[in-house]
């Protein structure tokens, strides 16, 4: 079973009362109206020897890690984070100094972001340590003017841009040490007309599909303009740029933003440059389904899915 068609049926199977639920499941966050607002809400899990080795990394890092990765889809949406609650499964024989780290860890994401947790569940077992953050988000500006961005709005002509470089990211300690966009994301939705976005976790490759197909649409990028990270050139030699452009389209765990917006104003945020982080301009959406890699000599190859995808086959 693969985790996205299992996602696909899933949401088949629902019939929830759009005025109720404006947006289900298949984006970043869900969004249910309360009290006539709209309450954002995303939950994401992290699990030992799939998004982190307790015994190499620490626990005060894969706490911090679970809080930044939960947020990184409310940066995705454009929102404002309000506050998270946790479900922890600790391994059996874990200790209380450790599970004093892990706090630790989880509390200097939350007093950065303001978003506290306020609740939760904790238990024991023989498995590995497993977290799982809920964090529920409202609507960005003053008065709750912005629209939170959804996969699903790019149209055909529009820029494809990222903040900061890819690849490599498990290769040095990026994975666990980042902090979520979420500054960044409310900016670009409040100023340059961002129209479609997503948080790169699985990977660009990956990634700019699930925004595609979301839009019914297609991708070229522009091999040459791809940002990579230094971390993605660990272990290669220098002169092997094919293999770090590999590691940079496939990787994941790179944590920035990845969005289209109209192309005068895709050129206007690349001149400025606005953010504390980069923006790169990498392609353009395109009617044509899939994704087209177009390399410096020209030559066009159709981008696999490559990056990270959960299934249960091995």
């Amino acid at each position: 079973m693969h985790e996205r068609d299992f996602i696909s049926w899933i949401r088949r199977q629902e019939q929830l009362d759009p005025k109720a639920f404006p947006l289900g499941p298949g984006d970043d966050c869900a969004i249910a109206k309360l009290g006539g607002e709209d309450l954002l809400v995303t939950c994401d899990q992290v699990l030992d020897g799939v998004h982190f080795r307790l015994a190499e990394h620490g626990a005060e890092a894969v706490g911090r890690k679970a809080m930044a990765r939960a947020l990184s889809d409310v940066a995705a949406m454009a929102a404002v984070p309000v506050a998270a609650v946790a479900t922890v499964a600790l391994p059996r024989g874990f200790t209380r100094q450790d599970a004093e780290a892990l706090y630790r860890g989880r509390r200097s994401v939350s007093d950065v972001t303001n978003c506290p947790v306020i609740g939760g569940d904790l238990g024991v077992w023989d498995g590995p340590l497993a977290i799982s953050m809920t964090v529920f988000a409202r609507r960005a500006g003053v008065t709750g003017g912005v629209e939170p961005v959804l996969r699903s709005g790019a149209r055909p002509g529009q820029a494809v841009c990222l903040t900061g470089r890819l690849g490599g990211s498990w290769r040095g300690r990026r994975h666990l040490e980042f902090l979520p966009r979420l500054a960044e994301g409310v900016a670009l939705a409040m100023n340059y007309r961002v129209r479609a976005m997503i948080d790169i976790s699985d990977g660009l490759a990956t990634d700019l599909r699930h925004l595609c197909e979301a839009s019914g649409l297609g991708a070229e990028i522009v091999a040459a303009d791809v940002p990579i990270h230094n971390d993605a050139r660990i272990g290669l030699n220098p002169a092997d740029s094919a293999a770090a452009l590999r590691r940079a389209l496939t990787d994941g765990e790179d944590y920035e933003l990845l969005f289209t917006l109209p192309s005068a104003w895709a050129r206007k945020l690349v001149e400025r440059q606005p953010l504390p982080v980069p923006v790169t301009r990498v392609g353009r959406i395109v009617k044509a389904r899939g994704i087209t890699l177009i390399h410096p000599d020209g030559r066009r190859e159709e981008l696999a899915d490559a990056g990270w995808e959960h299934r249960t086959d091995g």
